[in-house]
């Protein structure tokens, strides 16, 4: 079925216009050659008044004096021989530093305070960079804190997810409602919404989950690549619709992990220059100095993968070098930029500069030191000054302009370009078309014999053309894994960036949290990522990120058994199975043949906010084993045949392609008076969830002599084959010859899985 047939219909108006289409680029701080100041031009109006009218020239911050005076009051108290004399009180260009440098000490005292608070958390890396996380959300991240899922905001993401506690302050002084102080005060408590880590499924305002190191970086990658895509199909040159920034900060430790040196190469390799990834280079990880361990200049790394680099030095608080270096990134229409910022872990502390302030309260003496620093020493602990949250208030009534200027280009797009609008809206939504399921393959049993690898290729070519949003690759095994979108090109900038098949190379690891970010990013895309089984170990942490993040990924993991034959025991998975059944939410298929191919993808789709990993055969198997069903599927397991007129005398359950020697040994037990029934269990996660009615119709409990059969551990089948029931699986590494002769060697044979139900029959 094909796309236009579904898509193109009438629609109520996107949004009603409350601004008209701005002929100026007054807010599109994004522009190749305008720089950051005009962004804060635009907030502090905000501050001022609620004029549309443009200035001449820059507005007075303070033209509001009760506030002037204020903040002249706070600054008296802060730094009394900073203003000691009437010019210093009247220059406002340096009254705005002192007032940053203010807010940067409120932002400070309340980490202290809530790691006191919570005798939990780490509030080094959050000290140390403190004056880089204000002014990104203070003054250069365009968002609304109102709408914080509004679609054409900035992305942050915080790939040292330990500093998550800097985080949360910024989200409450933006104005996040996730995040009040009573949330600051319940860090890391059970049921709070300020857990150790950033958890996008528990605080809004979160883009990514984020924890283990360098993770965050594939995220924010996705991030970027998702927007340079959507932006490369929909923009128009009178009108762009898809135009923000993502930002990402990363800390030594993130430098360390493979995957950000894998998905900084794709970065590079993708042009992708809206991205900006911030180093916190404080020399510190837990264990001690960097100096231990690291000896490269990473700066010189990412240069060599052909990023655009920066070195800010921070450990005296110098705001003005980040505005530069932002600046530059802005200008930047090629590479990515990356911005090493020097920083003292710790900042104000006793232990700044040490790995030991990397995690864990301070001790009384520290507190009351630092508090008396930046002369805080006779406030209560979580005072916020009144004025800081109108300076991040100003930020945010900016991203509601922002806002409602984007809904009128909506609108205006949609009156001009109304095919492009219907997608484009189509894809905010959820990306899934009315009866997108019928355009599945369906296969009957005198179509001829493909691996079920062959069959997934068939199903993702067809459901490509109904998913504007299906987008993906593998990690150099398109051919073999048969995960190619045919004619819809390959994402690559400048040529081709509207293209859907991403050429991730070798990378499987990036390949995975670059999906995550591609899931996340809320633009509708629906990302494949596809490699052998037995890769999946180099994925697994990205795996259980896209479970723990709610991501839709659908991993297509073919190769799946000893069934791959002469590659040997290095590629044939046998473990793999168990492990990955094992990690929460992720539903893992395990299609037997075209029918249940589609049944996989048919759930996996429709589930946008549950991973998924379909498992297929390099081996062929036919096209639809007699009894199986794509429909039935989605249960996770169905009996396929039975000849029993009440209850059989044995069971036999398979996946894949071992379904099919439960099938003809089942047909060898019957023709000798046996009562047989087989039982696809594609999908355990499914099965287990059904009501109990349903399983004791297909398991029923008083049929005690069950018998598995799948090419990989037995570890787990012991819950549906019962104390008295056999598991045939594999204990062993596999070995390398024809899959036939390796399945023989371990018992996969219609003839091992007779002997083994005779025997158990004879009991």
């Amino acid at each position: 079925m094909a796309i236009s047939n579904l898509l193109f219909k009438s629609f109520p108006p996107l949004h009603e216009p409350k601004l008209t289409i701005q002929t100026n680029r007054s807010y599109d701080y994004h522009s190749n050659k305008l720089s950051l100041w005009c962004n804060f031009q635009c907030k502090n109006r905000l501050k001022t008044d609620n004029s549309t009218t443009p200035r001449s020239k820059q507005p007075s911050l303070f033209k509001d004096q009760d506030y002037k005076v204020s903040w002249q009051e706070e600054l008296k108290r802060a730094y009394p021989f900073e203003i000691s004399s009437t010019h210093k009180r009247e220059d406002e260009e340096y009254l705005q530093e002192l007032v940053e440098k203010r807010c940067v000490e409120n932002v400070r005292m309340l980490i202290v305070d809530s790691v006191q608070h919570a005798k939990a958390g780490h509030g080094g890396m959050a000290l140390g960079m403190a004056e880089v996380a204000y002014f990104l959300y203070g003054n250069a991240m365009r968002y609304n804190s109102r709408n914080p899922k509004w679609f054409n905001r900035d992305r942050f993401v915080l790939s040292a997810g330990h500093g998550s506690l800097l985080q949360y302050v910024c989200l409450h002084l933006a104005g996040f409602q996730s995040v009040q102080i009573e949330d600051l005060k319940r860090l890391c408590k059970l049921g709070s919404r300020t857990p150790g880590h950033p958890e996008n499924g528990v605080t809004e305002g979160i883009e990514v989950t984020t924890g283990p190191l360098g993770q965050g970086v594939a995220n924010a990658v996705g991030l970027a690549l998702a927007e340079a895509h959507l932006a490369a199909r929909f923009n128009k040159p009178d009108v762009a619709i898809v135009d923000h920034r993502t930002y990402c900060i990363m800390g030594d430790g993130c430098s360390m992990e493979g995957i950000s040196n894998e998905a900084a190469s794709l970065a590079a390799h993708w042009k992708l220059h809206k991205l900006t990834l911030i180093y916190d280079d404080n020399h510190n990880t837990i264990d001690g100095s960097t100096d231990l361990t690291l000896s490269e200049d990473i700066s010189a790394r990412f240069e060599a993968l052909g990023w655009n680099t920066i070195t800010v030095d921070n450990t005296q608080g110098n705001i003005q070098a980040f505005k530069n270096a932002l600046i530059s990134a802005y200008s930047e229409t090629k590479k990515p930029t990356f911005i090493r910022v020097k920083t003292r872990i710790g900042k104000l502390s006793k232990k700044e500069g040490t790995s030991k302030a990397h995690h864990g309260t301070f001790d009384e003496d520290d507190v009351k030191q630092m508090k008396q620093k930046v002369k805080w020493d006779d406030r209560e602990p979580f005072h916020v000054i009144p004025m800081v949250y109108r300076e991040m208030q100003a930020q945010t009534d900016l991203g509601g302009r922002l806002e409602e200027e984007w809904h009128s280009k909506l609108h205006y797009y949609q009156s001009k370009y109304p095919e492009e609008a219907a997608e484009f809206k189509l894809l905010l939504a959820d990306g899934l078309l009315p009866g997108w399921e019928s355009s599945l393959p369906k296969w009957s049993m005198s179509d001829p014999v493909d691996a079920t690898r062959g069959y997934s290729g068939k199903c993702l070519n067809a459901l490509a053309k109904v998913l504007p949003g299906l987008i993906g690759g593998s990690a150099d095994l398109a051919s073999s894994n048969q995960a190619y979108l045919h004619n819809l090109g390959d994402f690559k900038q400048p040529d081709s960036p509207w293209g859907r098949n991403i050429r991730y190379g070798v990378r499987e690891h990036a390949m995975a949290g670059i999906s995550n970010g591609l899931a996340l990013h809320g633009g509708g895309l629906i990302p494949f990522a596809a490699t052998f089984l037995v890769f999946s170990d180099y994925m697994k942490n990205s795996i259980r990120l896209s479970a723990l993040s709610r991501a839709g990924v659908i991993y297509i993991m073919t190769h799946d058994s000893i069934g791959l034959g002469e590659d040997g025991p290095t590629h044939q998975p046998v473990e793999h199975l168990a492990g990955l059944r094992a990690v929460p939410h992720l539903l893992l298929f395990r299609p037997a043949d075209g029918n249940e191919t589609a049944g996989a993808y048919k759930v996996a789709v429709a589930n946008r906010d549950v991973p998924s990993l379909i498992a297929l055969s390099r081996q062929k198997v036919a096209a639809h084993v007699e009894g199986t069903s794509a429909d039935a599927v989605e249960k996770g397991g169905y009996i396929v045949s039975d000849n029993s007129v009440e209850l059989p005398e044995i069971i036999l359950i398979g996946t894949g392609s071992e379904l099919c020697l439960c099938e003809a040994s089942a047909n060898v037990l019957r023709k000798e008076g046996r009562r047989v029934r087989v039982v696809s269990l594609v999908c355990w996660r499914l099965f287990d969830r059904q009501p109990r009615d349903y399983k004791e119709l297909v398991l029923p409990s008083n049929v005690s002599k069950r018998v598995s059969v799948e090419a990989g551990s037995p570890l787990g089948w012991k819950e549906y084959v019962g104390d008295e029931g056999v598991v045939i699986g594999i204990d062993d590494f596999g070995a390398s010859g024809p899959y036939s002769e390796v399945f023989k060697k371990y018992g996969f044979t219609e003839e091992n899985v007779t002997k083994t139900a005779k025997s158990l029959l004879s009991k």
